[in-house]
């Protein structure tokens, strides 16, 4: 019984802690909501690369203008997207009147399947552009045996600290997510591009939205619950029901010896 007890116990114990972590990533998951319907950031919002970035900025929309540094574009391979593996193309962005950049994970571009190391065809306009997208802590990672390529244009990950060594700019420490296609930057006093008119550049952007994971707590807390109900489940059988059951049957056997008897 006490075994029992101790065990139901810490089982429920357990179930109700998953259910309070469901409601701690809810409570996140609002507050990546919010951040995304705010108000997207401009350049001169961003912090400097010296700079560790404040809290409250991921998962925030921004509006950054820069000119791509195509020379250090960064293929990471073996991702997915729509059930179909390629690249995901990661370019630094240097941005307009500022001594530094951000790293933009721009979008997913398609594998060569008879040549592996044949990279996609990817647009990627000169001057300055205008890029949209949501900021993100890094650039999304994937699992690795071994260690990575230092260099070179295909890679499993990168490391920020080790592109910025490699490349010699002073990268922010954030990246942006891009969800738009680039637009060409307005010049002063002509109209502002507008969605559509930009040249595809051969990417997707099928980004997931930003979520935590709250299902998976509340499928733990089953597990735990009905652990519990099957710790006392077995308790109640074989300490009440089998006894139980047994008796009765001696007790029916004794009566039919009896009754047997001259």
């Amino acid at each position: 019984m006490i075994a029992t007890v101790a065990g139901v116990a810490a089982a429920l114990s357990l179930g109700a802690w998953q259910l309070d972590r469901a409601d701690q990533k809810k409570t996140m998951q609002r507050a990546i909501d919010e951040r995304g319907q705010d108000a997207p950031l401009a350049t001169a919002a961003l912090p400097s690369a010296d700079q560790p970035p404040p809290s409250g900025l991921e998962h925030r929309r921004a509006v950054l203008t820069g000119e791509w540094e195509t020379a250090h574009t960064v293929y990471l391979d073996n991702r997915v997207m729509d059930g179909r593996t390629g690249f995901y193309v990661v370019t630094p962005l240097k941005l307009t009147g500022r001594h530094d950049a951000i790293l933009v994970q721009r979008g997913w571009g398609p594998r060569n399947v008879a040549q592996r190391e044949a990279l996609p065809p990817i647009a990627t306009p000169t001057g300055e552009v205008r890029i949209e997208g949501r900021l993100a802590a890094s650039v999304s990672k994937a699992y690795a045996l071994g260690r990575d390529a230092e260099t070179g244009p295909i890679r499993q990950n990168v490391d920020l600290a080790g592109l910025q060594a490699e490349t010699g700019l002073r990268l922010l420490p954030l990246v942006l997510l891009q969800t738009e296609p680039e637009l060409a930057a307005p010049t002063v006093g002509a109209p502002a591009s507008v969605p559509g008119a930009e040249a595809a550049d051969g990417l997707h952007r099928h980004w997931p939205p930003p979520a935590v994971d709250i299902h998976k707590h509340y499928g733990y807390a089953f597990q735990w619950f009905a652990l519990a109900a099957l710790i006392l489940g077995l308790y109640v059988w074989l300490q009440v029901l089998a006894p139980y059951r047994a008796g009765r049957a001696a007790r029916a056997t004794k009566v039919s010896d009896e009754q047997r008897l001259p």
